[in-house]
């Protein structure tokens, strides 16, 4: 009787493939969690499975067309498979969901926590089943969380969800709703769960991480990096993606005085140049972002600093694309992902007019991409010679016996070595000489 039972447990299979960012893979590990706990095998999204889900993203028409091209694939690989279709993509394009024919589940950007309820209930109704909710009604954040990870060096902890800012070329308010804040008491089990199972970083993460604790009256983004900072185990505490409004003196002052804070901040950006920001609608002038550059550097020694921008915004002149090219360059980023102006429908970017044509795009986009290799490098070389704490994480995937770790400040290093001695352990290095993205390094 149990061999029975057991072998029916072996034919619950699940698969995942997620597109987009880090909440979005965050959110992905947790509905993982939820299935293994229910004696699910996860197997790979290119096997057989009984169920895959597709964690869908919006933020550009590539993301939505590589969605449904995964969810095509999920039904080639088994065509009796539930097919689950969540995420951004859902919410924001319900009825365009609808009529994709190969799947059989459609969930929003909230009760993906309620998975399993709803292949139940697929099962004994067979017939599609819609669960995606109106985000303006939506005031409660979705409590769920991961208590176990596959790797033990670095975490992330979803804080946060929705946006308020509603930036012209972006989709992200419309596809996740208002700005809701977890419990601190929540994100602090969880940071003491981890610590726990060895962790000895941890990220926290949100869709607008700035916003957290605005709609509580108890807590706020600092505050709940004090609280954090007194886990025992936890050594390190990294903020995701920041807007400059953030940055004040208080901040400053928590960050010089907060050890385990690392020193590396997400800035975003968007544009170089004051009059793109303005049709971004970012509230922030390029001299306001500057004073905040200035703000943390001239108080937090050793600190990076990344951002994101965006190319052929529409009606990018020469001229702004210079100032935007200039003001990075006067910054001295250690890393910028540079994206090509995608519009989406129901932004308002998508309706201006005076489009800058693909090819001028890609052009700026290699040359923006080539001004921030060059900055990249400039950071990394202040550093040869220097001896640093880094984090072990991984081996390098076609270099046995050679590490990656990661510093505080986000310098990714390559140190020869045993992965079963030091995985998730902090070591000091001396660095040695840069090789591509990576700086080479020997023990100390």
């Amino acid at each position: 009787m149990i061999e029975i039972e057991e072998n029916v447990l072996l034919e619950k299979s699940v698969a995942f493939y997620t597109l987009g960012c880090k909440v979005n893979q965050y959110e992905t590990e947790a509905v993982l969690e939820i299935f293994q706990n229910n004696g699910y095998n996860i197997v790979d999204f290119k096997e057989m499975s009984d169920v895959y889900v597709i964690n869908t993203c919006t933020v550009t028409n590539v993301s939505d067309r590589k969605s449904r091209q995964m969810i095509r694939k999920a039904k080639l690989n088994n065509n009796k498979a539930i097919v689950v279709m969540m995420g951004c993509y859902s919410q924001v394009s319900a009825d365009e969901a609808k009529n994709l024919k190969d799947v059989d589940i459609i969930i929003g950007s909230t009760g993906k926590n309620k998975i399993l309820e709803y292949i139940d209930n697929f099962k004994q109704k067979k017939e599609r089943l819609v669960f995606v909710e109106d985000l303006k009604k939506e005031k409660k954040f979705d409590d769920f969380s991961i208590n176990t990870y596959k790797d033990n060096t670095r975490a992330y902890v979803k804080i946060q969800d929705g946006c308020n800012r509603y930036c012209s070329y972006c989709i992200i308010p419309y596809a996740r709703g208002e700005i809701r804040s977890r419990d601190y008491k929540s994100v602090l089990e969880e940071v003491e769960r981890l610590s726990h199972d060895g962790f000895k970083e941890i990220i926290l993460t949100g869709i607008h991480l700035a916003s957290y604790g605005k709609d509580k009256k108890d807590m706020d983004l600092l505050e709940l990096v004090k609280k954090i900072v007194l886990v025992p185990g936890i050594e390190r505490i990294r903020l995701g993606s920041l807007e400059p409004a953030i940055i004040d003196k208080k901040f400053i002052e928590v960050a010089k005085n907060t050890e385990k804070l690392c020193k590396h901040f997400h800035l975003s950006l968007q544009s170089g140049s004051d009059s793109v920001l303005k049709r971004m609608n970012r509230r922030y002038t390029t001299k306001e972002y500057y004073e905040k550059v200035k703000l943390i550097k001239d108080n937090i020694p050793g600190v990076s600093l990344t951002t994101d921008i965006i190319v052929g915004f529409p009606g990018e002149t020469n001229e702004e694309f210079d100032e935007t090219m200039n003001f990075i360059e006067s910054v001295g980023f250690l890393k910028v992902h540079v994206f090509k102006f995608s519009a989406r429908k129901g932004t308002k970017a998508a309706e201006f007019t005076n489009k800058v044509n693909p090819v001028i795009k890609d052009k700026r986009s290699k040359e923006a991409i080539q001004l921030v290799d060059k900055m990249s490098l400039r950071f990394k070389e202040n550093y040869i010679g220097k001896k640093i704490d880094i984090i072990i994480e991984q081996e390098v995937s076609d270099k046995k016996g050679y590490l990656i770790g990661t510093t505080d400040n986000y310098l990714k290093v390559i140190v020869e070595g045993n992965i079963d001695i030091y995985k998730g352990k902090i070591c000091n290095v001396k660095l040695r000489k840069i090789v591509n993205a990576y700086i080479e390094a020997d023990f100390v």
